[in-house]
C-alpha cells in the first residue's frame, strides 16, 4: 500500500508518498517522472487528508523536516526511505545523500568516484531519483558551474540552492 500526501512549500505543491513506515516518494508536482515508483509498484494508492496524516510518523517526520528545511535551517537527518532500483542508481543516489548540506558537486565528480565515464549514465540516474529534496539531486551541478537538468525546474534548483547558501 501507497500512502500518499501534499506538502505546500514556498516554491510550490509537493507530493510525499509512504509505505506506512518509510518514505517512497518525494515529487514538486508536476516534475518530470511525477509519481512514476508509484504508477509502476502495482500497489494500491491511498491519498490522505490533514485528519489522517497523523497516523503514519513517518509522513510527520517528513513534514517536520521540510518546514525546517523550508526556513533556511539545516533539517538534520532526514526520515527513513525505501528505494527501489537498480545497483548503479543506487550507488548514484547514496553518493547525492552524501553532498553537505549547502554544497553542490558535479556530475563528473560522482562518475568519478563510481569509476565510470559515462557523465549520462550518473545524470540518467540523478535525474531519476524518486525522492528529491531527501535525496538531494539539487546540489549536482554542471563541470563549468551551470545549473543543469533538475526535473522540477531549474528556477527551483536555484532557489533550492540560494536557500541553503542563505542568500533567501
Amino acid at each position: 500500500m501507497n500512502y500518499i500526501a501534499h506538502y505546500r512549500s514556498p516554491i510550490g505543491d509537493i507530493t510525499l508518498s509512504c509505505d506506512g513506515e518509510a518514505i517512497t516518494g518525494l515529487w514538486f508536482d508536476g516534475q518530470k517522472h511525477f509519481m512514476a515508483t508509484l504508477t509502476s509498484s502495482g500497489k494500491d494508492v491511498v491519498w490522505l487528508d490533514d485528519a489522517r496524516l497523523s497516523h503514519f510518523k513517518v509522513l510527520s517526520d517528513a513534514f517536520h523536516w521540510l518546514d525546517v528545511y523550508f526556513t533556511g535551517l539545516q533539517p538534520g537527518p532526514v526520515p527513513l526511505l525505501r528505494l527501489t532500483a537498480t545497483p548503479f542508481r543506487r550507488r548514484v543516489w547514496d553518493i547525492l545523500r552524501t553532498i553537505p548540506y549547502g554544497q553542490t558537486i558535479t556530475y563528473g565528480q560522482i562518475a568519478r568516484q563510481l569509476g565510470t565515464r559515462s557523465f549520462q549514465a550518473v545524470g540518467g540516474a540523478v535525474g531519476h531519483n524518486p525522492i528529491s529534496l531527501f535525496i538531494p539531486c539539487h546540489r549536482v551541478i554542471g563541470a563549468n558551474g551551470d545549473l543543469t537538468g533538475y526535473d522540477a525546474g531549474l528556477e527551483r534548483k536555484r532557489w533550492l540552492l540560494e536557500l541553503e547558501r542563505g542568500v533567501k
